[in-house]
């Protein structure tokens, strides 16, 4: 299994914490929230990490360098120039990725069997597939329709009653769908997923599990938390 992780924005939302900092470099407990995602990923036995990265990328390189030191393989995907958007972003990272391979966003903890997903993508002949969690606008305003195990629906700025899920933050993709994407262009998945949609190419897969985010004050709060529970938690295991 391979996983691309979206780590190249410039975070606006957190721009007092990310003036000089890429997000996945904001320390928490002691240590990147990048890393938290990597030791993640690693107890589920993903350990084939390419990086998109982008802004102030030198200082998550410097950090994690190839991934031994963490029991994981990285390889980085540059945006140098500028930034291309999370679609463009996967489109500039072409040449390292695999015929089928995980997106993750950069400021994602998620509880999830990558196993299970990725099982459940191969039994259909899709060209993609996102993870959604019935959120009820819980942690964030729903923002997709699904109907028939299909996404029928995705919208991140207009949302319908018929809202119930949440792009969870982790899909699929078949190599083949970065034909899609145009090359040195600015695109977004926002743009991608509907085409895929339209096409009826993309799969939903429901977990239960909820999610944590920092691209948010309030979600940085929230997972700071999080981390201070496995802090606690890995205190009393050496105890």
């Amino acid at each position: 299994m391979q996983i691309a992780i979206l780590a190249g924005g410039l975070a606006t939302r957190l721009q007092l914490l990310t003036e000089r900092i890429p997000k996945s470099m904001i320390m928490i407990e002691g240590k990147p929230f990048l890393q938290y995602q990597l030791e993640f990923l690693k107890k589920g036995r993903v350990t084939n990490i390419v990086l998109c990265v982008g802004y102030l990328s030198e200082q998550i390189e410097t950090y994690f360098g190839d991934g031994k030191r963490f029991c994981v393989d990285i390889k980085y995907s540059r945006e140098r120039e500028r930034l291309l958007g999370t679609a463009g972003a996967l489109k500039n990272a072409e040449g390292l990725l695999e015929e089928e391979f995980f997106v993750v966003y950069g400021d994602s903890y998620l509880f999830l069997n990558f196993k299970e997903v990725l099982g459940h993508f191969q039994k259909f002949n899709k060209s993609a597939l996102m993870v959604v969690y019935k959120n009820d606008d819980k942690y964030d305003k729903s923002n997709v329709v699904v109907e028939n195990g299909m996404i029928k629906k995705y919208d991140k700025k207009h949302k319908t009653e018929d809202m119930i899920y949440i792009d969870y933050g982790v899909s699929i993709l078949r190599k083949k769908v970065l034909d899609m994407i145009p090359r040195n262009e600015v695109y977004s998945l926002e743009e991608l997923v509907p085409a895929l949609i339209n096409q009826n190419e993309m799969l939903a897969f429901e977990t239960s599990e909820r999610f944590y985010e920092m691209g948010s004050y309030r979600g940085l709060e929230e997972f700071k938390n999080y981390a201070l529970y496995l802090r606690r938690k890995e205190g009393e295991k050496v105890k």
